[in-house]
């Protein structure tokens, strides 16, 4: 998903250098005195020089969706931020990624939090924020997915978290996983995780990451608040709103959601509404709140009474 992020015509940076790491996961740890993590001197030559050439390579080859932050005082912390893909139940989402170089980088693979506020909205990425992936050398995998010195890269990563991790059917990333309990349910909890990270993001947005949280809601808000309705009324398979309200369902099979998705959206909904507006989200002709199923059920019984009383009123007019 291209982004095209901009700020009073101004278009974000894909890759840019910052100074303030004072919110930065592995900084925090350090301070805690929880972990011996860096001290953010790396003093090996050759780590210096592999992570400068890194740094290179993000530059000029990051997509529109990925968005990067090093720190000029800090060579060792990066932070890293994926629009999730179009056609996920990740869509319009952002989800963030502390990332630490080793003192021996790149002998040993890099470290990798995910920001997740405490949910679990993937197999891979957990409530306490690990990283599970071969090429973090965190998972067991064949020999060509792990973390290779000569050749991996912080882009590999990223790109593997942003396509292999957040992808259409995440369900089936957890080893073992049966279809009893269907890919579709998982996308619907995943959304709704999802939707939580968004405000989450909202109310906390990480530092110097401020004004692209603003502008990414800003400019998508309107399309989530449109498939929460979409998915809410199962008109659309849960992940692949495109953004058209006539959308059709993914497949000729009945659409079916959970009475707990449907609850969720009815609390999520005017949350996200409130915080999208707030933000200055184009949201006209969106309602402030879902109906939920006893308000659709009132709704012909309501238009029905209407009637009855003009029709009495029109009579006892004469």
């Amino acid at each position: 998903m291209a982004s095209g992020l901009q700020q009073v015509g101004v278009k974000f940076k894909q890759f840019d250098y910052v100074t303030d790491f004072s919110d930065h996961f592995y900084h925090l740890r350090a301070m805690s005195k929880k972990s011996n993590v860096n001290d953010g001197k790396v003093h090996n030559k050759n780590s210096v020089n592999r992570i400068m050439k890194e740094w290179e390579i993000l530059e000029k080859h990051l997509p529109e969706s990925i968005f990067v932050r090093v720190y000029e005082g800090r060579i060792d912390l990066l932070r890293a931020a994926i629009i999730g893909a179009e056609k996920t139940p990740y869509h319009h989402g952002l989800f963030f990624f502390d990332i630490l170089f080793p003192s021996d980088y790149p002998n040993k693979p890099p470290k990798v939090r995910y920001h997740s506020f405490g949910l679990r909205l993937n197999p891979n990425l957990y409530g306490d924020g690990f990283v599970c992936l071969s090429l973090l050398n965190t998972w067991v995998g064949h020999e060509t997915e792990m973390w290779d010195p000569l050749n991996s890269t912080i882009l590999q990563v990223l790109l593997s978290l942003q396509g292999l991790v957040l992808n259409e059917k995440p369900y089936y990333n957890e080893p073992g996983a049966k279809p009893a309990w269907s890919w579709e349910n998982y996308n619907a909890d995943v959304f709704t995780l999802s939707c939580k990270t968004m405000l989450f993001l909202l109310h906390n947005p990480l530092r110097n990451f401020e004004a692209i949280i603003a502008a990414h809601f800003r400019e998508h808000g309107s399309t989530i608040l449109r498939a929460c309705i979409a998915y809410r009324e199962c008109r659309v398979c849960i992940g692949f709103f495109n953004g058209d309200d006539s959308n059709a369902p993914s497949s000729k099979k009945k659409i079916r959601i959970s009475k707990k998705f449907k609850n969720s959206m009815d609390e999520l909904y005017p949350n996200l509404f409130e915080a999208f507006n707030g933000i200055g989200a184009p949201l006209q002709n969106l309602p402030e709140k879902l109906m939920n199923d006893i308000d659709i059920q009132q709704k012909p019984v309501k238009g029905i009474i209407s009637r009855l009383k003009t029709f009495w009123e029109a009579i006892m007019s004469y």
